[in-house]
Order: C-alpha cells, then structure tokens, then sequence
C-alpha cells in the first residue's frame, strides 16, 4: 500500500459525486435520498458542483430523473456490458470515472450492490471508505467531510476522516437521508466517461435474473410501518399486526427478536442489522427497545408505543405510548382509526 498522502494532490479533487444505482433501469430509491444530501454538501463546501454517475444501458430517461432530483452534471456510461451489476465492469469502469475526472466526495448507497461495488473501488484508487453511514457533514474549518457510522453494535457512534486521501467515499444506509425535491423539468450537463471496457475485463457471465415469486417488503418507501416483536408471543401475533398495517395502508416491520424466533422473514427486520427506516408514522408493537433497533428507526416523523413494560426504552424515543396488552390494545387501535 502507498505512503498515507503520499503523491496525492488534493487540490486536483472537485464536486460531489453520487453512484446512481440502477436495477433494471430503475434507479433505487436510495440515490434520491444521497442526491439530497449531497446538495447540502456540495452547498457547505462552496463552489462544488453535484453530479451523479450512472451505467447502463439505455440511460436517457434515468438521466432525465437525476437531473430533476437535483444533480448539475450526469456523467454516463452507456454499454451493453453495463446493463446488469457485475463487480468487475462496474469496478473498473467507476474507477476510471474517479481517475479521469477527480470527485472529492464519493456517495454510495449501503445496498447490496453498493456494499460490494464501494470497497472494490476504494482499493483500487488507494482511499478510504466509511461504510454504513447514518450522518454526514462539512467540516467548515478543513471542507472536509465527517463521515458518522454506528461502531460497536451501535452503542456509540464514531464521526471518520479521510484527510490525506481523494475521493473521500461512504456507503450511505437507505432511509436515514431526506430525498431531494424533484424539480419537473430541470436539466444539467450530461458528460460521457471514457469507456475502455470489453468483454475480456469481465469474468463472470449473467446467465438469468430470479427474482423472488414472494412480496418484496419496501420498508424503506413506507410511510407507515407496524412492527412486531418479542412481545406478540408467537408467529400468529402477525396476523393481526398484518391486519392492523392493512387497515392504516402501511407494511409490517419486525425486531430482530421476532426474526430470529423464525417468526417473519428477515426482509422486515429493522434495526442496525436490518433496514434503518424513516416513516412518516412508526408503530412499535411488543418491542422493547434494544439500542440497535433504535437506531434503525428512531428518526421516524412520528413513533407509537405499545408495551405492558412502563420503562421499556422504546418509551424513551417514543411520542406517543401505551402501556399495555397489544392484543387489546391494537384491536381498539383498528376500532378507532378507521
């Protein structure tokens, strides 16, 4: 590995730049919600522009998005080999994007694609990366980004420089940014990458895509999750927090207690080892309160309690709370709200 800042002229390194993330030509929520903050940095760093860095294939209308969510330039990698993830095209073709053209600030979203795309970068462009994000900030003193992640199973939060190495990079966790205001109609400057990519570069093949015949859980779109926990007992106690999401039009959530007892799938979990959520209403059912199922929805507008324990530490983070059985208490809830 280089000498730490060594050759490195930081001067050379401008704008903030954002990976759009795309699934089938869709782009994944989570890079609105990078473009939002990414605006707020690039406006306390000064003079910076915020571009967004997209491959695929057939990118005109995804361009068109990313411009109305706020990104002054789209810079563009248009090929067939791009079409679908694969960690070696997008991994040499992202660097050579950081090479070519110098971003300070790099954000990634902590999904599956960005959890493995990010660190395959960072090694290949000798910087850091924080992964795992839940804050980020300007250092006003350095215009330097602060880069804070839950450490420690999430008892304590660590803030992460990256001061002798560009671009500075973050995985960033979907659900704990607010998205960017989408102006209708706004444009921007689209700029081709380099393209040096064949099919040599790439040493895996896409055969098919399988998606899952079941439901997929967005927890991170809801704008209102029921969750469930310990507290329901058994399985069944789903039944009725499935009615109860039903009858209000949100989706069920679930503690990581309630996932390990084999009761739901993982796919609702929220939490640190789950999905990190940001509803508009969050109703917690039966669960107690663990730290790190705090920190994955705490920042929701509006947090509702149910618990028979009166100093259950969900109380604390709560707005609203109920101290009580939740199978009497949520089908007065349903009687109620209608």
């Amino acid at each position: 590995m280089a000498e730490i800042g060594k050759g490195t002229d930081l001067s050379a390194y401008k704008n903030v730049w954002v990976f759009a993330e795309q699934r089938g030509g869709v782009i994944t929520p989570v890079v609105f919600e990078l473009l939002g903050k990414g605006r707020e940095l690039a406006s306390d760093i000064g003079d910076v522009k915020l571009c967004a860095l997209l491959l695929g294939e057939d990118l005109e209308d995804m361009t068109k998005q990313l411009f109305e969510a706020g990104a002054d330039i789209v810079y563009t990698a248009n090929s067939s080999l791009l079409k679908d993830y694969n960690a070696d095209g997008y991994t040499k073709v992202v660097s050579d994007a950081i090479g070519e053209f110098k971003p300070e600030i790099v954000m990634y979203g902590a999904t599956h694609i960005g959890r493995d795309l990010a660190p395959r970068i960072a090694a290949r462009v000798n910087t850091g990366l924080t992964a795992d994000c839940t804050k980020l900030d300007i250092d006003p003193e350095t215009k330097g980004i602060l880069q804070t992640r839950p450490a420690f199973g999430g008892n304590l939060m660590a803030t992460i420089k990256c001061p002798n190495h560009r671009p500075q990079m973050s995985t960033v966790r979907p659900g704990v940014m607010d998205k960017a205001e989408v102006v209708p109609g706004r444009t921007g400057e689209v700029i081709p990458v380099t393209l040096t990519l064949t099919e040599s570069d790439i040493r895996t093949k896409i055969i098919e895509i399988v998606k899952t015949a079941k439901d997929m859980v967005s927890l991170t779109d809801a704008e209102i999750i029921v969750s469930g926990g310990a507290g329901l007992g058994d399985a069944s106690g789903f039944e009725l927090i499935q009615k109860f999401a039903d009858q209000i039009g949100g989706v069920v959530g679930a503690s990581r207690a309630a996932v390990d007892s084999g009761w739901i799938d993982h796919s609702h979990q929220v939490g640190q080892t789950g999905t990190t959520v940001k509803p508009k209403i969050y109703i917690a059912c039966g669960i107690s309160g663990a730290i790190q199922h705090l920190a994955g929805m705490q920042t929701s507008d509006l947090i509702i309690a149910i618990n028979k324990s009166p100093i259950a530490p969900i109380f604390e983070v709560a707005d609203y709370g109920i101290v009580g059985d939740l199978y009497q208490v949520i089908p007065e809830l349903m009687e109620v709200w209608g």
